[in-house]
């Protein structure tokens, strides 16, 4: 029974360290994901209990595998954080400080991106490829950058900092910084050059079609009173 008890400490003590460890490596991680999710109600929570958390996690070590060439180790460990957070994330991706993915199911980042800080992504969103080719076929996403629920950024393109896609878009140009992107095939507008509401507020999303016909019925009206 003594022999049971040690072990038993020794286990809870490996798991205290675990979590400790994991909230000091990932503090960014954890700040970014209860300055941005409103249902977050403190810190054990989504250090716990957010899968956008622990598919990060996940990466963090299926990627320096990934860089050590332990392609089928980082790979499996990639699996299994699939099957566990519905999340997948393969472990080349780079992804950078206080990535945060909210509810996250259905996931899919690919081999070659590249995430900057400060990013959000929604459910369903895919970074995925157009090409067959073996090299950079996967979108580059700069620092500060939200992507809504459902959106696809497809192929080599970069989408730059401060920038919105809006939910379910399809890119599959480049994106210059601090823009908004809606629709299928994804339309680029800015707002009045002033840096996009990262609050993801999918009402008061400008539509550059909705704009251009707002402002053809600005200018009828306009012929209407000058005639």
């Amino acid at each position: 029974m003594e022999l049971l008890a040690n072990i038993l400490l020794i286990l809870l003590g490996l798991f205290l360290l675990k979590v400790i460890l994991i909230a000091i490596f990932f503090f960014k991680e954890i700040r970014a994901a209860q300055k941005r999710d409103p249902a977050a109600k403190g810190f054990l929570e989504v250090l716990f209990l957010y899968q956008g958390l622990h598919a990060l996690i996940a990466h963090r070590i299926a990627h320096a595998l990934y860089k050590m060439h332990f392609f089928f180790l980082a790979r499996y460990l990639s699996q299994l954080s699939r099957w566990a957070t519905g999340i997948e994330i393969h472990p080349g991706a780079q992804i950078g400080r206080s990535f945060f993915i909210d509810h996250g199911m259905g996931v899919v980042i690919g081999e070659t991106a590249i995430i900057g800080d400060n990013v959000l992504l929604y459910q369903g969103v895919s970074l995925g490829g157009t090409s067959l080719e073996k090299g950079k076929r996967h979108p580059t996403i700069g620092n500060n950058v939200v992507i809504g629920a459902g959106a696809k950024v497809l192929g080599n393109i970069t989408v730059g900092d401060d920038s919105y896609i809006g939910a379910n878009a399809v890119v599959i140009q480049d994106v210059p910084p601090n823009s908004t992107v809606v629709g299928v095939p994804g339309r680029i507008t800015k707002q009045d050059g002033k840096k996009i509401d990262t609050s993801l507020d999918h009402i008061h999303t400008l539509d550059p079609i909705m704009q251009s016909v707002d402002e053809l019925e600005k200018r009828i009206k306009n012929l209407e009173n000058k005639g």
